[in-house]
């Protein structure tokens, strides 16, 4: 089309028309997609802003004095103060905080080497090595996972007292350093058997043994694994109440989450300010242990859909 064409195009009304209409149509397009994507941001905030109110709260009233925590709308304390944290750091009952703060350690890293190496080590049992009944004893211990943990309370509860376990950290760690929990076995099952067996049969070739393969191949690739096993099992065994509230009886031996029941007595005066600041304190390594290894958790997730 020559320039005069061209202008004369663009001189006819029905082309202005049609472009003018072009140009509605497009500006409209914009300011609907603008306006959903601000109600989308604006339901994202008011979700955030639900599911984060309890920590919130949690943290403002670790500063808060225990009579405005109950009873008190207002989220943001009037006169803030560290009485509290200076109160749970003092601890309760003749014990420090930093007693109960290395309980809760001992179990948690306990349970974490536990898990680790117990786990990893039956599921490369179940993902590479082939023995009579394996795919049996594969259903049974992942049959285990459909069995509530109280119907075991008591029996395990009397084999331990009977041993005289009670009032250990034995009962709460002994099932980790063998293998007893079937989600961390299936976890690492599945993602052996996505790694190729190109790599055992060249390491057999070599001479290496089944030892030698875990150790130097399966172990450095289950890195990702590995580490959301770990983070897993940090965060439940630093969350666990009922395990330690059952076989834990001196208050020596207590971990966080027994200590915190310890400022909350409705028979007698409670000190609700005190057990916020303890909260406050014992989510502080959850959420560092999390911030750390969570790049290797987003890792772990995404490469179980992947194939050798």
């Amino acid at each position: 089309m020559s320039a005069a064409q061209a202008g004369t195009a663009v001189a006819d009304p029905r082309t202005r028309v049609d472009l003018a209409h072009s140009a509605k149509l497009h500006h409209q397009a914009q300011v609907r997609s603008r306006l959903k994507e601000a109600v989308f941001h604006v339901l994202v905030l008011a979700v955030v802003a639900v599911v984060l109110y309890p920590a919130v709260w949690m943290v403002a009233s670790a500063f808060k004095p225990s009579a405005e925590i109950v009873g008190n709308v207002d989220i943001w304390p009037t006169h803030a103060s560290l009485d509290n944290f200076r109160k749970a750091l003092a601890g309760i009952g003749g014990v420090s905080f930093w007693t109960f703060f290395q309980n809760s350690v001992l179990l948690a890293v306990g349970s974490v080497i536990g898990i680790t190496a117990s786990c990893s080590l039956t599921a490369y049992a179940f993902a590479r090595i082939t023995f009579p009944g394996r795919d049996a004893f594969f259903v049974l211990m992942i049959g285990t996972l459909l069995l509530p943990f109280h119907v075991v309370i008591i029996p395990q509860y009397i084999v331990f007292n009977t041993l005289g376990l009670v009032n250990t950290f034995v009962p709460l760690l002994i099932g980790k350093f063998l293998a007893a929990d079937a989600f961390f076995v299936f976890l690492m099952v599945q993602f052996m058997r996505n790694l190729p067996r190109e790599l055992d049969e060249a390491a057999r070739i070599d001479g290496a043994g089944h030892g030698r393969i875990f150790l130097s191949i399966m172990l450095p690739l289950m890195k990702p694994a590995l580490v959301t096993s770990s983070i897993f099992a940090f965060i439940w065994s630093w969350n666990d109440f009922f395990g330690p509230l059952l076989y834990l009886k001196s208050p020596g031996t207590y971990t966080l989450p027994i200590a915190l029941r310890l400022f909350v007595d409705q028979t007698s005066v409670s000190d609700y300010g005190a057990q916020m600041a303890m909260a406050v304190l014992a989510l502080v390594p959850v959420l560092l242990f999390f911030l750390v290894f969570q790049r290797y958790l987003v890792e772990g997730v995404a490469t179980q859909g992947l194939k050798g």
